[in-house]
């Protein structure tokens, strides 16, 4: 028996950027023998490997209905993408059609391990910029698998499969102040110092988390007056509509303004999920998401009993685990703030508190209205450090 086993070196962390660097250390062991066996012959107790490989495969589950009601497979987007070989049979070793792989990378050819002797292998592979991010979905799944794949003469294939989460790249404006980083513009002006050991210049990924860190940073609020048929309901303030993952999602209402009273609110965290009906080359011009199928899933949620105040706050927690905004030739993957604001222009609501009692009697039945919005936020993914998510090691025996 052979035991495989596999660990990430980055420490309790099994999360990366697309454009990444990828390093996972592989060992092959070969057990201890009991005493009983150790009279055997070399040749008997030495334990022979053919060769094996690993790579990074990208998978795409997806639920997709076509108008007639029969589950459709989207192999026109899937098969155009997929790149590169594989090592084994990988869609039937898994649940999903492989989008897209690297290149499988020999890691040795008849490995001979005798009792108690291993053998440790580097792999390293980046991940492709133009791939989907790690996304779990109601129609549409994507996930990533570090797939080790090994061979005894005259068995079948065997695979260690090492599960990894993969976060969009920030898209980046160019035009942008916030792409140059702060020390490339000193370095232009400073004398030219023959001592000094030139500084490497910065990476695509170096590039896009200072990009990442500048544009969640901005502060720029944004007021919006709610109103419906009835007249004003108040104002909401939210100090900016871009954030990263695990940030609070914080916003203010003022009901001063207001004309009709706010009895009750709710702001929920909304996930959309939307089905292309057409790829984007059909027609580049038009809203990618109108004809298309969608699916709203919750998340955090404020809920608030808000008759008699004149202001008050929201919090929403952005969860680690969410993935942000993205869009794929399949799926398009967007937030939203939805608010629920339940109003009424019950009299009795109007009623002013004598200053001498103090005492102010609730209505036992009120006529209400609920009103409807839909803010847009953009969320963006946070450092892969800052996710605690434990790669811990994966084992499989050969035997």
């Amino acid at each position: 028996m052979i035991e495989i086993t596999a660990k990430l070196i980055r420490d309790q962390s099994a999360v990366f950027l697309c454009g990444e660097v990828v390093e996972c250390l592989i060992t092959f062991t070969n057990p201890k023998l009991s005493e009983h066996a150790i009279s055997q012959s070399n040749n008997d107790i030495l334990e022979n490997l053919a060769w094996a490989t690993a790579q990074i495969h990208c998978y795409c589950n997806s639920t997709i209905q076509d108008r007639a009601g029969a589950t459709a497979e989207p192999s026109n987007t899937i098969n155009k993408n997929v790149s590169g070989s594989t090592s084994l049979n990988s869609s039937n070793q898994l649940k999903g059609e492989v989008l897209k792989s690297s290149d499988p990378k020999i890691l040795f050819c008849d490995l001979r391990l005798s009792p108690g002797e291993s053998r440790q292998f580097m792999f390293r592979e980046t991940l492709s910029v133009n791939t989907p991010p790690t996304y779990r979905g109601i129609m549409v799944k994507y996930y990533y698998k570090i797939t080790v794949a090994t061979q005894r003469v005259g068995s079948t294939v065997q695979a260690l499969y090492i599960p990894i989460r993969v976060l969009p790249l920030p898209p980046i404006n160019c035009s942008d102040e916030t792409i140059t980083l702060n020390d490339e513009s000193n370095e232009d002006l400073a004398p030219n110092n023959p001592f000094l050991e030139k500084k490497k210049s910065p990476s695509k990924i170096e590039y896009a988390l200072h990009y990442l860190q500048n544009i969640t940073a901005r502060r720029r609020p944004n007021f919006y007056l709610i109103s419906n048929k009835r007249g004003k309901v108040g104002r909401f303030c939210l100090f900016k509509s871009i954030y990263k993952l695990g940030e609070d999602i914080v916003g203010t209402l003022d009901f001063s303004c207001g004309t009709v009273k706010c009895v009750q609110l709710s702001v929920t965290l909304q996930c959309e999920e939307i089905v292309r009906k057409k790829l984007p080359e059909t027609n580049p011009d038009k809203d990618p998401t109108s004809g298309s199928t969608g699916r709203i899933t919750n998340f955090t949620k404020h809920h608030e009993i808000c008759l008699g105040l004149l202001q008050t706050q929201m919090i929403l927690p952005i969860p680690l685990y969410v993935t942000p905004s993205f869009e794929t030739d399949l799926v398009v993957v967007r937030w939203r703030l939805h608010f629920q604001f339940v109003t009424s222009i019950n009299e009795e609501l109007n009623t002013q508190i004598s200053s001498e009692t103090l005492e102010w009697q609730a209505p036992t039945d009120i006529s209400i209205e609920t009103m409807i919005w839909n803010l847009p936020v953009s969320l963006y993914p946070t450092a892969p450090v800052q996710i605690p998510q434990a790669g811990g090691k994966f084992m499989l025996n050969i035997k």
